[in-house]
């Protein structure tokens, strides 16, 4: 098992009643794996299907493997104007 942070803002982070998680997840996770353990939890399922996710500041796709004590950021939609 690998230690992976999860960093949610916004509407992400109120759905979920939290602004970071902590998370274990098995060797050779991906970020879609790691998706579907975030919209399992209470709140989860008002995430999209598949929101933009950045590993350590960068876009990553969801077939991205993750490493131990990467940071997982699940960025929400953002309107500007």
């Amino acid at each position: 098992m690998i230690p992976v942070r999860v960093l949610l803002f916004a509407s992400y982070a109120e759905a979920l009643g939290t602004s970071a998680l902590e998370l274990e997840l098995p060797r050779g996770a991906t970020v879609r794996e790691l998706l579907a353990q975030v919209q399992q939890r209470s709140g989860g399922d008002r995430l999209p299907p598949a929101p933009l996710v950045a590993v350590n500041e960068e876009y990553a796709p969801p077939g991205r493997e993750l490493a131990a004590h990467d940071e997982v950021a699940i960025i929400p939609p953002v309107a500007g104007g």
